[in-house]
Parts: C-alpha cells; structure tokens; sequence
C-alpha cells in the first residue's frame, strides 16, 4: 500500500473527532500532567511556520506523557481581545467580533491540520462573556482587598474599615499608595466619599494618578513594550508621557513572593534573573532633605548610605510634583521646555538611552549630613515610579551622576581612599571610606564614617539616620503597580458604576457585564473612550441591570466605567478556568483544581518575561490568597521556544531593464536586489512562470540563466510579508503532509534556539517517512510484517533508539531524536527488518512526532485503539551490550591495523594476542617491547 499522506491525515483527524480521543476528564487513578501553550492572538495574517513551532514542541511531549501513562491535560484557545481587530473596525466599520471569529475559525482549520492532540472541549475565548464573567470577578475581588505586609497574604478590605473605627490606621502595616494618618474619631466623621477615598489607598485594584505612554492616535494608553522609539508599535503614531487617573493592580505588594517564588519553580537561569532585575529589590535608607529658604522637604531613597558626605547635586524626575513647587520664576520657561521634551519618550527609553540631558531648578536642598545647599537638577535619567522620584547624587561613586557633572561641571568629591575619578566613576563597593566628613571643614553632625569599610560605614549610616530620625531604613523594589485601564473598545468592561465620582462594584450575582454595542468605535468627541458612545450604559442599582443612559438620575441609576480592562487581564488567569471551562458557579471547581493544581510544562517566547509572566504569577498569587487556586505558583515548568526567522530570497534586476540575472552571473552587471516570495522557489531555484504570474510588472520579464536555471540569493531576516519570506504551513501541509512538517520544524534545531526556515531540507524529513514506511509495504504494495523473532541486531538498534529518544524528550532534545530515527530505521532497512516485535516498538517511539503515520500503521498491524492509549517501551540495557570490541593497534602511536576481542576479554589476554599476530612482527622488527599500553574498549599501543 502506496503512503498517501493527505488521506491517511484526513481519515485520522476525522477519527480523533469522532472518537474523541483527546478529551480528558479527572481521573484519580492517574497521575496528572498539565501541559499548556501561552495563549494565542488569532491574527488576520493566519498562521505561518514560526507560529507552530512551540505547539509541536508540546505536542510531542503531550503525547510523550500520556503514552507513559499520565493523565493529560493540553488545552488551547484564543487571547481574543487586542488592538488589530478594533484598528481594522475604526478602518472598515466592522465589528471587531465579526473580525475575531474570522481569524479563529482560519486558525483553528490551520492548527488541525498540523494534527495537535488538543482537548478542543476545553476551548476558551477571552472576548466570551462566559470567560470574562471570571476576570470581572476577578477584578472585584481585588477592588474588595487590601495587602497585608505583616501576614504578606492580600486580607477582605472591611477588616480596614472595622480597625478604622476603633483604632484609626495607628500601627497599620499594609501596601498603600502614599502614608497617611489619622485617628479613629476623624474616620468616623468622614463623608462616605471621604472614606471612599481613603479606602482607595489601600485596595489592591485602585483608581490612581499615574504617569501613562498616551498615543492620541490611537486613543489609548499604551504598555511599554508596545513603544518603540518613541512611537506606538502598531501604526507607528506618536506617544507621550502623560499623567492620567487611570486603574491599577498593586502588583508592587506581592514583590518579595514574586521573587521569593522564582526559587520553587523549574525556569531557565536567565528569565529568572530578568524578573529579578525587573522586581529590582534593593536595601536602603530614605532620607529627608529640606529645602533651601523654604519649608519643603523631600526624601530620597540610597542603597548607599556610605555616600551622604559626597552628595554635590540632587535631581528630581521630570514627572515629579516637586519640579512645580522647586522650579524658580527665572528657571520655569527653561524646566516648561525640557518637560515638554522628556514627554515623547518613554520609561523604557530612558533607562536604555545613555545621552546626558537636564535642566537646573534654581532650587537649593540641605544636605543633612554636611549642611551644604547643593543644587536641584531635572533630569530623565531619574524616574518618578522608582524609590521616590528624587536622588541625591555623588558623582564620584555612581556613573550616571558622573556624567551628569562632567556634562554640566558640578562637583566630583571622592569618598573613598586612593580612588581615582579623573577618568570614571569609582563604582566599586570595596574600599575604606575617606572625606566624610573632610577633615578641612568643620563637621555639620556628629557622625563621621572616616577609615571604615564601604561596608560598615553602609550599616553605620543607616543607624544614624534610623536614631536621628533623618529619615528610615527601608526595602525598595523597582516593580511598579500595572496600570489596567485602555481607553479602547475591544476589551473585557469593568464592573463598575459612579456614584459621587467614586467607583463602586456591580453586585457579583449580576456578572457578566456585557460589553455593549456602540455607534463608533472612536474615541468621542470630548474625547471619552469609544463606550462614551454606548446609549445604554449605565448602572441600575434597584433592579440591577444596564440601562439607557437617559435614566440616569445619580441616586439609583448612575453611569458605568467607559475604560476597558488591557490585553493581559485575560490572560491571567486562564490556566484555571482551562481546567473547568464550562462552571458556570466558579472560576474552577475546588476539587478540580486539587487535581490539575498547576501548569507542569508552559511553553512560549520570552518576549513575555516581563510583562504576562510577571502579571499571571501575581495574579495566580493572589487567587491563592483567595482560596480558589491551590498552588500558589501557576507554572512549574518553562520552555521558551526560539524563532523561526525568515530565510528570504531574492532575484537581481539590471538596473532600468525588466530583465534578471541569475545569482552567480550578477557580479558582471550594474543590479537591484529584489526580494521574492519564497513560495515560488524550491531549493533557490525560480519558477520562472510563476515568478511571471507574480506581479503585473513581471509578465514580461526575461532572464539571464546559469545552466538553463536562474538560482536566486538568500538572506535571513525576521518573517514578514513585506519580506515575501512568509511560509504557510498549509502549502507544507498540502505537498509533504502533516507529520512531515511537524518532524521537519523539530529537526531544524534545538527547541529554544531561534534558527531560519529553510525548505531545502524538508525533503530529507519526508523521505525518511517514506522509508519508516517501505518496512511496513514492500513497492508491490506487499505487507511485510512478520511474527518471527527479532535478531540480536535488530533489537540493538530498537532499543538504542528508544534510550536515546527517551532522554532526549526530556530533554527537549527533539532534533537529535529525530537525526535517531533516521539512524535506526536505515539500520533496519539495511538489516531488511519486518519483525512485528520490532516494527511495533518503533511505531509506539515515533507516535509523538508524527501522529497520524504511526496512528495508520498501528491500526495495520491489528490494534484496535489508538497508538495514543499503548504503552511507552522502556529500553533494555542488555540489548545495548556489545559483545565485541574494535580495537586500534598502534606502534609508537601510530595506528597500524585492527583487531576484534571480546566486550570482556582481559587485558592480558589481549596483549598477548597482540603480539602473536603475525602483522604485529613486521613492527616490533625483532626487538623487545618496552611497554604495551591497553586503553580498554579504544586501543593498544605498543611502545618500542
């Protein structure tokens, strides 16, 4: 029987449907294993190569798991909120879930021609009211929380109000917003709006002033990784920094478990460290500086106390509110201009742009430590969401404020002994400290850190200024609170409605609140996010229910909140609700979720480390001070996949001719490289028609041919249609199968590795699948199999194989598995090898990897379930035994000939053999060995 790939795929992908083969329910009598895909976005484009790579990966070891016998649960679903779909409605008028269907439904025809063992049962759409019910829920639940430092677990926020009564906030150690303080009785005569206010302090989901990346443009705020070089990533439209009362989650509250939790948890050493930098935990001290001829003062935050007595100038962020209340009359045009400047650029580009700009207040601070006035500076090398918005710099000890004095010639004064700073900052935390205070001034305060260690004067200063009250010994993080308000329409809504201009929830009971329909999907013309143009949208708290907007009247009905929830609200959480996606009484059932617990594999790119990575854990940590998920860690295991880049070619035109040139001919005319679509090239050779049939402009075109072929350039470049290097999997699909583009992605490389789609190679991969088929079907159509037994030869190289791809799986080693079969099966083709003992082992092995082959030939050989339910072979070590070994025989290090001896045979015993062997006379030459040296299993050399 010939191997037709396109009816074998079609009848087993028809099967798995029919016979549900990969859905799965709780089963206590197995061990579970959860292997998840970080959440696709269904772009309009479709899949192309790339994309698949990481749900092969996961795939493979998916079925890996299950055929050891685990419990398997591998869903899939869609991030399906997201700015293309609503870009392309304010473009065409389009519903944007008209436009989210669409693409779902084109990727969902694409991922089940690949033949992925997803439980579909399971799917989850983040724009389903069904699915969003729970992130609102989830957002209510924050709103009604606060963050207990003491207990470090997040607490219901009416334990606030009811110790607010009797005791104020005296003795409180909770997350907040800004210290406050106040006593029982002003509590108790606050207005509920007053309270309200208060209250908004502490809650973990909170309204608050925040400086946001603004794209007028597009209407919304902006994360940082959709900013580039001052620009939105989609459109390319300018944004700005700008302050907003926006929503946030307080992230910032759970810093230490989110550190705390990266050391239980199996990710690669450098994305552990990335969170690490982005969490950004430092010890320090705050301290307070007063103003010069004013009553202001302000604190700084310093991991180096050491330093005070080097402090020459301070700087202020631009976004910071003492730049209004510090900034002189002479100065105000001259500061007004370098914010306006600092506005078009990002956090992100602040941190990475090492030019020095600034702009002097004309304000003076005392340091209170030498009781100097040193100068207050602007600069956008500080940033306002870090420490406190102010520094203290000293030129001497830190690069940056060095060369901000250089720029602006302030003061350098070294602190440390024998250190030069003619050149560069002395960074270094070694040393014994010097001039603190100099020994040719009078000393300001009774501290002086004079011969101590960098170290003890650290500690010593944090003491003093701890005893003096010049401030507090403090843990810092770098990680800020996540703004989660977009001014957009294509978002899951907040449940919440206004009342005296504060926000209160909608009753849990009335979830989901629906997102409505609106006119225009533009912003308004007051400039209110697109649902300002909902008629219908407002808040009946009688009958609790949206209702049109005219009924408004502030006392029962009132208006809800016109922002939506961002992109990564949705994908939170997701893990949980995968595991019981159709409660409709529960984010997931407790028992269920005692069973999947976590995420045992999640696999995708590190693009996210910082921004899902860091939200879901945070949010999963929270859920689990709830009581709903039972692992506090939502992944255990990480994979990141590498990129599939483009491998593009191209076709040389001479210049102001339509004629082209063949690759290696293009060096003797003056030519224009062009980029061609790759889909009309094979193995760099043009399909000349189709190359005419391409473009209008090509039709006539005509070439320049090196051995009647034209053979065009390559290049890799990252995939994208304007490259012309985009590979559909369907064409790949269509022309060598399924199993042959899923083995082939595997063999390009190592996992996580980024490497270039080349199609030159896949060749290689479908033949192979074709001879793994010849030991099934002889060219006649023959079945081939046998029940004879296997030969020693033949259960060696099984079993060699079944090692190698076993470790390699766990391994993620999917290419050198691959490079393995190959191995084996040539090994028993050459071996003529059709022994069901075998061939049954070898089909089990490649299952993982090329499903739909391995389902066809199972069948064949009389099984009546799927290959997905056998049992995964263990190897045998005594097949892996050699019973001879090939040895090197050498004189004076030089090899002359080979002999064969038992895997066993002992030394002795092969030296004397050695030196019988009528070749070995012709090198020994009569004369005596001195020695002979017998490297086991290797070689023998005889030294003369």
């Amino acid at each position: 029987m010939e191997y037709n790939f396109r009816e074998i795929e079609k009848k087993w992908q028809k099967r798995w449907v029919e016979e549900k083969t990969y859905q799965v329910t709780e089963d206590d009598s197995k061990q579970k294993f959860y292997v998840l895909n970080m959440f696709p976005y269904p772009s309009g484009a479709g899949l192309h190569v790339g994309h698949p790579l990481g749900y092969i990966a996961s795939d493979i070891y998916a079925r890996y798991k299950r055929l050891q016998g685990f419990n398997v649960l591998n869903p899939m679903g869609y991030d399906a909120y997201g700015l293309p779909a609503e870009q392309y409605a304010i473009q065409t008028g389009q519903h944007p879930a008209i436009t989210t269907v669409n693409n779902i439904d084109r990727y969902r025809e694409q991922l089940d021609k690949i033949g992925f063992s997803f439980d579909w049962n399971r799917e989850i759409r983040t724009c389903d009211p069904e699915y969003y019910h729970w992130t609102q829920w989830a957002f209510q639940k924050m709103f009604n929380s606060y963050y207990c430092n003491d207990e470090q677990e997040a607490r219901p926020i009416e334990e606030l109000e009811k110790a607010f009564a009797i005791y104020g906030n005296e003795g409180l150690n909770a997350a907040c917003s800004e210290d406050i303080s106040f006593t029982a009785e002003e509590w108790n005569a606050k207005s509920e709006k007053e309270k309200q206010e208060i209250l908004m302090n502490y809650r973990i989901a909170y309204l608050g002033e925040t400086m946001v990346n603004w794209c007028a443009e597009l209407g919304t705020v902006l994360a940082n990784d959709e900013v580039v070089d001052g620009v939105s990533e989609r459109g390319g439209f300018p944004v700005i920094q700008k302050k907003m009362r926006q929503w946030c989650l307080r992230v910032s509250a759970y810093a230490q478990r989110l550190l705390d939790g990266l050391d239980t948890i199996e990710w690669t050493d450098s994305l552990k460290e990335t969170q690490r930098n982005w969490i950004g935990r430092s010890e320090g001290a705050e301290v307070q500086f007063k103003v010069k001829d004013s009553d202001l003062e302000f604190t700084i935050f310093t991991t180096r106390a050491d330093t005070m007595f080097g402090v020459t100038f301070m700087v202020l962020a631009p976004e910071s509110e003492l730049v209004a209340q510090l900034t002189t009359p002479k100065q105000k045009a001259e500061v007004d201009a370098y914010l306006d400047r600092t506005k078009k650029r990002t956090e992100r580009e602040r941190i990475a742009d090492r030019s020095v700009t600034g702009v002097f207040s004309g304000s003076y601070a005392i340091n209170p430590f030498t009781g100097e006035a040193v100068p207050v500076w602007i600069s956008d090398y500080v940033l306002a969401g870090y420490g406190t918005g102010a520094i203290m710099a000293v030129p001497a000890h830190d690069s940056r404020d060095y060369a901000f004095a250089k720029h602006f010639g302030l003061e350098i004064r070294p602190l440390v002994e024998g250190c030069d700073v003619s050149e560069e900052s002395f960074d270094a935390k070694e040393g014994i400290v010097c001039n603190s205070p100099r020994l040719d001034v009078t000393p300001y305060c009774d501290l002086s850190l004079n011969g101590l260690t960098i170290k003890e004067a650290i500690e010593t200063t944090k003491k003093y200024v701890k005893e003096h009250n010049l401030g507090r010994v403090k843990v810092n993080y770098r990680l800020r609170d996540a703004i989660f308000s977009r001014q957009r329409y294509w978002g899951e809504p907040f449940p919440v409605y206004y009342k005296d201009g504060m926000p209160y929830m909608i009753d849990e009971a009335s979830l989901p609140l629906e997102l409505p329909e609106v006119a225009k999907f533009l912003p308004t013309e007051t400039g209110e996010p697109p649902l300002g143009h909902a008629t219908k949208w407002a808040w009946d708290t009688v009958n609790k229910c949206v209702v049109e907007n005219e009924k408004i009247d502030h006392v029962t009905v009132f208006p809800l909140e016109l922002n939506t929830m961002p992109g990564f609200a949705g994908s939170s959480a997701y893990y949980l609700r995968y595991m019981d996606p159709h409660n409709h009484q529960a984010l997931v059932d407790p028992k269920i979720d005692q069973y999947w617990k976590n995420v045992d594999l999640y696999v995708g790119g590190t693009e996210h480390a910082t921004g899902h990575l860091i939200y879901s854990r945070f949010w999963n940590k929270f859920l689990y001070d709830m009581g709903v998920s039972v692992m506090e860690e939502p992944f255990q295991k990480l994979v990141n996949q590498g990129m599939i880049q483009g491998r593009s070619n191209f076709v040389y035109r001479i210049k102001d001719t339509n004629t082209f040139v063949s690759l290696n001919l293009k060096d003797q005319y003056e030519v224009t490289p062009i980029h061609v679509d790759v889909n009309i090239v094979s193995n760099d050779i043009l399909d000349l028609e189709a190359f005419k049939a391409w473009r209008p402009e090509y039709k006539t075109a005509e070439f320049i041919l090196e051995d009647g072929k034209y053979v065009c350039g390559w290049a890799v470049e990252k995939m994208s249609k304007s490259m012309f290097n985009v590979v559909n999997p369907d064409m790949i699909v269509e022309k060598y199968g399924a199993d042959t583009l899923r083995m082939y992605e595997m063999f390009l490389g190592p996992v996580e590795q980024s490497k270039p789609w080349d199609t030159n190679g896949i060749d290689g991969v479908h033949r192979f699948i074709r001879k793994f088929w010849s030991l099934f079907y002889s060219r006649t159509d023959e079945y081939l199999v046998t029940d004879e037994p296997a030969t020693k030869e033949e259960l060696k190289s099984l079993h060699k194989l079944i090692k190698k791809v076993t470790g390699d799986i766990e391994q993620f080693s999917y290419n050198t598995s691959i490079s393995a079969f190959m191995i084996c099966v040539n090994e028993l083709f050459n071996l003529k090898c059709s022994k069901k003992e075998i061939l049954e082992q070898l089909v089990i092995t490649l299952a993982p990897f090329a499903p739909h082959v391995c389902e066809e030939l199972w069948d064949v050989l009389g099984h009546e379930t799927s290959v997905c339910d056998a049992q995964w072979p263990a190897y045998n070590e005594e097949y892996l035994k050699e019973d001879t070994i090939n040895y090197t025989i050498s004189f004076n290090g030089k090899a002359r000939f080979n002999m064969e001896f038992a895997a066993d045979e002992a030394s002795d015993a092969i030296q004397a053999a050695v030196l019988a062997d009528e070749r070995s006379q012709k090198w020994i030459d009569g004369k005596t060995p001195k020695k002979i040296i017998v490297v086991p299993k290797k070689i023998v050399n005889v030294v003369i």
